[in-house]
């Protein structure tokens, strides 16, 4: 389980097809703390410690999430927002991220508004997901305020500490991320969908 608030971008220094996987190693500040079978979130994705090495580790991802995330679009010399789990213990600033990725979205404008910036992000509806005004969601494992909430689209505005300290500086019309909605949004959308189907809402 995560908060979203990223602790930094690693740098990608190496990418290795292995079949359907992805092998990626990156370097960070904190390596010499973590430890093999150690889960972390990577742009929003959790994924596992496999192998260190100097001041590099190596984590895998599956065609799964190769398929739902925007890891398989990495390429050498990129950053990626990194997030250890959180303790049991410890405040709760963002909110509360599983890292399981919902789907991705590309950002179609950057606006700078004195200082801060508002990124525009859209995404498929079909997947059944939304967003709701004033609400969470995790972009690149960032935990953001959802505002100007439409029904494809949504705005986050970022402070220049996050736009510093994460890949939002990176960010270009066009560029993918990943999307990981808020999970009582998600329960609350399953339920209502179910009870739809079932005719017991009824279509008034």
């Amino acid at each position: 389980m995560f908060s979203g608030i990223v602790e930094e971008p690693a740098k990608v220094v190496g990418l290795v097809k292995d079949k359907e996987n992805l092998h990626i190693t990156l370097s960070c500040s904190f390596v010499d703390s973590l430890k093999i079978d150690q889960s972390i979130s990577h742009n929003g994705v959790c994924l596992t410690v496999v192998k260190k090495e100097g001041n590099t580790y190596t984590v895998t991802a599956i065609k799964e999430t190769l398929e739902k995330s925007n890891l398989g679009l990495l390429k050498d010399g990129d950053k990626v927002n990194l997030e250890r789990s959180m303790k049991i213990d410890s405040l709760l600033d963002g909110h509360l991220v599983q890292g399981h990725v919902d789907q991705t979205a590309v950002c179609t404008e950057i606006t700078e508004a004195d200082g801060s910036w508002y990124f525009t992000f859209k995404y498929d509806p079909k997947v059944g997901n939304i967003t709701v005004e004033k609400g969470s969601v995790s972009v690149n494992g960032v935990s953001l305020t959802v505002v100007n909430s439409k029904a494809d689209t949504f705005q986050v505005a970022i402070i220049p500490y996050t736009y510093e300290h994460t890949n939002f500086h990176e960010f270009k019309v066009g560029t993918v991320v990943n999307l990981e909605f808020d999970i009582v949004g998600k329960y609350i959308t399953k339920l209502l969908k179910q009870y739809m189907d079932s005719g017991l809402l009824g279509n008034k």
